[in-house]
């Protein structure tokens, strides 16, 4: 007579163990690409802030309806300059009969805003051009009927008894070049001894 074996059950739950707790299956939704899990980003922790970018302050903008402010180089200032200063001297030759005195005088304002438009890099050319101008300017005022000869006899003659205007313009412009150069510097120490923000 054979004998069967009884075996209990391998599979299925054993009733004197306690069940464990059932977990949700977690979604997909937090798995990469691979199938891992995503990890969730760390707060971030406490960052060092970047160092103060300077900055140049920007140049005020001119109000409207005022005068035109614009910043010529060294060359452009001396090309401005001479070619007004040409312009007023065939202007005296035609209406005021050459008149060197009125020549004089215009050239003062030239001088003046040739020294403030000249950008900031180019300061110390205004008081060179100006006095170039000033001779350019009297070609037609100074102009002899005897040819090449007498233009340059003339211009010789007119530089020597306007030579106030000339000095006087020159000044001008180099006052206004200094006190210029002089803000200028002060801006600068003071945008570099201001602490960082």
């Amino acid at each position: 007579m054979e004998r069967y074996r009884t075996r209990s059950p391998q599979y299925g739950p054993r009733r004197d163990r306690p069940r464990p707790p059932r977990h949700p299956v977690p979604s997909q939704a937090g798995r990469g690409a691979g199938g891992e899990p995503v990890r969730a980003a760390r707060p971030p922790g406490p960052r060092r802030r970047p160092a103060p970018v300077r900055r140049p302050a920007p140049a005020p903008a001119p109000a409207a309806g005022g005068l035109p402010n614009p910043r010529l180089t060294g060359l452009g200032s001396g090309l401005f300059c001479a070619a007004v200063m040409f312009l007023l001297g065939a202007l005296c030759s035609a209406l005021f009969g050459a008149s060197l005195t009125v020549y004089g005088v215009l050239f003062l304002p030239v001088s003046a805003l040739t020294a403030l438009w000249v950008r900031r890099g180019d300061l110390m050319t205004a008081p060179v051009v100006v006095p170039i101008a000033f001779a350019v300017g009297l070609l037609p005022v100074a102009g002899g009927e005897d040819g090449t000869g007498g233009t340059l006899m003339g211009l010789v003659t007119a530089l020597a008894t306007q030579a106030g205007w000339l000095y006087g313009g020159t000044l001008v412009t180099g006052l206004i070049v200094i006190v210029r150069r002089i803000r200028l510097v002060r801006r600068r120490r003071t945008a570099g001894t201001r602490p960082p923000v």
